[in-house]
């Protein structure tokens, strides 16, 4: 079986100055069956001029987060746990203490041995879904934080601006970083641009075999699929090439370097890890060859803030020939990568009564959605992982009757119990043993108690 593999591109200065244009191109050279490329960005272009010393990085880390994985061979699930908030000069000196610090390594095949035999200890920091840009404002081509495709469609006819998926995120990674294996939000295409710092490794499995992944996945993470239909989602969920192998699942396997960007196509499954502290910036975008898996994206219900976009605007101005049998729930047909599975696209997500105008429409046109009548305020959205904020709760433990009945016992036998109080008894504590009973330390005075000390 002949595996699509993962290509790299390097535009020159002209190339590179119209971005749907060579996303185009190198579609047309098959680069999307992979599900991942690489672009090296031609020497003129700079997205930072000035440059990259930490101490001018005045970015704070709202959310960073430890990841926590458990399982074995070649089968684990990660936590992500919320951690307090962290400028990135002080993330960066936790790069270097010695347990967070990047393992001595010959070559990238000896660091991948190491991140895979590695991987349940010592849990790393992610400084991951930061909102914001590094590139300079005043980039106009291929500016993550702007590139002009058309998913900017969102925000223009809905006014919803999604965090990280049609704006910038930043990641800061230290050594052995993850991102579990998943497409991306909606199936969308996805840009990271790799600032500084170490590499970064990606593996990603061509999109005509991204069932596959899911079924295998399914199989071993059945009480996960049992809750959650399309549970890869949350990004939860990591497995190693070997495991891939032996399940005759396709993948391939490229490495990031500074000045790097890898780009993800549509159902393109894709995971990987930080060889060390490094910065990236990221966000999602659109063509037109994307909307078909748009309107047919898995989607996860069980989380209110999972993205969730409504294709109305895009299948209504590029496919205006299935536009009415879309909206009546009548738009049968095949995920563009599962031609097994004949169905109708889901209607539209949208509040009732919504009214969608267009620049280019002579009408207004409403729509009604009964799955989202009872809608009225919009669900805060926003690309990346999801962090479990962990709250600190004091521990009281209760003193059992047992214990408090045995305290009062050894009182009554006291001499000269007669004139004294038993209210200084520490029953009420914590008692762990009832034969080294404790008491608060005071003088009680047997003959008058109000003179105690």
């Amino acid at each position: 079986m002949s595996i699509p593999r993962i290509m790299v591109f390097r535009p020159t200065w002209e190339e590179f100055q119209d971005f749907p244009a060579y996303i185009n191109y190198m579609e047309s050279k098959g680069a999307h069956k992979a599900g991942l490329v690489k672009v090296v960005p031609p020497p003129e272009w700079v997205p930072r001029k000035q440059g990259y010393d930490i101490k001018d990085i005045n970015v704070n880390i709202r959310t960073p987060i430890s990841q926590v994985v458990s399982g074995m061979q070649g089968i684990y699930q990660q936590i992500n746990i919320q951690k307090r908030a962290m400028t990135v000069q002080e993330f960066y000196e936790k790069t270097k203490e010695e347990r967070h610090a990047t393992p001595k390594h010959f070559d990238y095949a000896d660091i991948e041995k190491k991140f895979w035999k590695n991987i349940t200890y010592v849990a790393p920091i992610y400084g991951a879904d930061v909102p914001g840009s590094l590139t300079d404002p005043d980039v106009k081509v291929w500016n993550i934080n702007c590139l002009g495709t058309i998913l900017d469609y969102v925000n223009a006819d809905y006014n919803i601006s999604i965090a990280g998926v049609n704006t910038a995120y930043l990641y800061f990674g230290m050594w052995k970083t993850t991102f579990a294996w998943h497409t991306e939000d909606m199936d969308l295409y996805s840009i990271n641009y790799l600032h500084f710092g170490a590499p970064k490794t990606w593996y990603a499995i061509p999109p005509e075999h991204g069932r596959k992944l899911e079924k295998l996945a399914e199989r071993f993470f059945a009480a996960n699929h049992q809750e959650c239909k399309a549970f890869l989602r949350h990004k939860m969920t990591l497995i190693s090439t070997q495991v891939l192998k032996a399940n005759g699942i396709p993948f391939n396997k490229i490495t990031q370097e500074p000045g790097e960007i890898m780009i993800t196509f549509p159902f393109g499954y894709h995971a990987g890890f930080n060889h060390g502290f490094n910065c990236a910036e990221s966000t999602n975008f659109a063509t037109e060859r994307w909307i078909e898996y748009g309107k047919r994206a898995s989607v996860c219900s069980c989380r209110p803030d999972m993205v969730k976009i409504s294709m109305e605007t895009f299948v209504r101005r590029f496919q205006p020939e299935c536009y009415e049998r879309w909206l009546r729930g009548e738009d049968y047909g095949y995920h563009p990568e599962d031609p097994t599975n004949y169905c109708a696209a889901p209607k539209p997500m949208l509040p009732k009564n919504f009214k969608s105008k267009f620049p280019d429409a002579a009408t207004t046109t409403t729509i009604t959605n009964t799955t989202m009548a009872n809608s009225t305020t919009p669900v805060p959205q926003k690309r990346g992982c999801a962090p479990l904020k962990m709250d600190k709760k004091k521990v009281v433990k209760k003193t059992s009757e047992k214990a408090k009945d045995r305290l009062k016992s050894v009182w009554s036998k006291l001499e000269g119990r007669e004139c004294g109080v038993a209210t200084d008894l520490l029953i009420d504590g914590p008692v762990k043993s009832s034969t080294k009973l404790r008491f608060h330390t005071r003088t009680i005075d047997l003959i008058n108690d109000s003179n105690a000390v």
